[in-house]
């Protein structure tokens, strides 16, 4: 397992509270669904472990390996590409979701029209995309230094090391939220290494995705809210049909 697969799971990898959202929509719309941004495949293994057939589409080839490994005989595909660029030949699909932020990850208004331009080229008739996106209003600025009290650190143990990630920091600079974190590990042997982790995430309204959907082609159908939880913020899930 790579660095960079232990600091998915680590960071992100624990979150379920949307997993139900996802699983309903699959129900509802069919098959197979096309899960953006899919890391080692959060939503994906629970979308194919529930007997649903997905494509798994991520710009990380080393999270998408994990997740090929993982699928385990479940129907995933993986497939690397980048969001705003992919293009998967005669694939039509009924459901296409981009959980957590991914579209907040995407560089700015460019980068969202371009995705939404991409999600509309692949939609099959009466199709929807759902994209979620983190309530602004729930983000907390703060800013840590040794000995202050901040988050608690996400912490597991793999091989003989120990794997540590503390939030740092949340601000906003601009148009987007900065998400800093201090990652520690400590080998079998006690040697300790930290580095730093630093996430820039667009800040976006539902009226904001609204219109980057309408660029594209698309129309609002509705709007579904996934509540806080004690670690995580809330979001909005946008949804659109062609």
């Amino acid at each position: 397992m790579t660095g960079a697969v232990v600091w998915h799971d680590l960071e992100c990898g624990g979150y379920t509270r949307d997993l139900q959202l996802w699983l309903s929509l699959a129900e509802r719309h069919g098959d197979p669904v096309l899960d953006v941004g899919a890391g080692t495949g959060r939503v994906s293994l629970a979308l194919a472990r529930a007997g649903h057939q997905v494509v798994a589409l991520d710009t990380d080839a080393e999270l998408l390996a994990e997740l090929a490994q993982r699928a385990d005989g479940h129907a995933v595909e993986c497939v690397h590409a980048d969001a705003r660029e992919f293009s998967l030949p005669d694939a039509r699909f009924p459901l296409i979701i981009a959980p957590m932020q991914t579209l907040q990850l995407l560089g700015g208004e460019q980068g969202h029209v371009a995705f939404m331009h991409r999600a509309r080229a692949h939609l099959a008739d009466g199709g929807i995309v759902a994209v979620a996106i983190a309530i602004a209003d729930d983000f907390e600025e703060f800013d840590w230094s040794e000995g202050d009290t901040a988050p608690l650190p996400d912490i597991v143990e793999i091989g003989g090391s120990v794997y540590s990630s503390q939030p740092t920091a949340v601000r906003r600079e601009g148009d987007r939220f900065v998400l800093e974190r201090r990652r520690e590990t400590v080998g079998p042997t006690g040697v300790r290494t930290i580095e730093p982790d630093r996430i820039e995430l667009d800040i976006l309204t539902t009226d904001a995705v609204e219109h980057a959907g309408q660029r594209a082609g698309m129309r609002k159908l509705g709007v579904s809210a996934i509540p806080p939880t004690i670690e995580h913020i809330g979001s909005q899930v946008v949804i659109f049909g062609a």
